[in-house]
């Protein structure tokens, strides 16, 4: 029994731990899919950089506690629960969650948690929706550069009628 009981710290340690370094943390229901789908799910988590893992519920909430969450991750903590730890990007977890939510109509959002904030699953959801942060910097890049293309092309559209004139009065001297 005291192996037991050993074996529970570790993995309550390892929890908190992950709790304690993650940007985002979102829990998830998965039941209802399949082998294919399961292996589908931790794809998608492992190409955005976002670890997934199950563990049982009183582990997760002797864990959260450890960490100080907010008391209303408890409640959302009931049936089968998934953890997805965002370590890089805080919307990562959301996002592949509420994909795999979407795309195999048998999980459901339960909630999260970024940055210490208790977030319910509503709030998860739109977190989902916001743009990475990769995707923010290239739509402001490319904000940023159409202006210059407009210039650019106004520029060589001046040059160009300036040459044309140019090469006009050329071969009209050379007659």
């Amino acid at each position: 029994m005291g192996n037991n009981l050993d074996a529970k710290k570790v993995v309550v340690e390892e929890i908190a731990s992950k709790m304690r370094e993650a940007k985002s943390v979102v829990f998830f229901d998965y039941v209802g899919i399949n082998v294919e789908q399961a292996t589908q799910m931790r794809k998608s988590f492992r190409e955005n950089g976002v670890e997934c893992k199950v563990y049982k519920n009183t582990l997760i909430k002797l864990a959260a506690k450890e960490c100080g969450y907010d008391e209303r991750v408890n409640d959302v903590l009931s049936g089968s629960t998934a953890v997805a730890f965002g370590m890089k990007d805080p919307v990562a977890p959301a996002k592949v969650a509420a994909k795999c939510v979407e795309d195999f109509k048998k999980m459901e959002l339960k909630a999260g948690v970024v940055d210490g904030e208790f977030y319910d699953k509503a709030m998860v959801e739109k977190l989902a929706t916001i743009p990475s942060k990769e995707e923010l910097i290239a739509k402001m890049l490319g904000s940023m550069m159409a202006p210059l293309s407009g210039l650019a092309r106004v520029l060589n559209a001046i040059a160009e009628s300036k040459g044309g004139a140019t090469e006009a009065a050329t071969e009209a001297a050379a007659e």
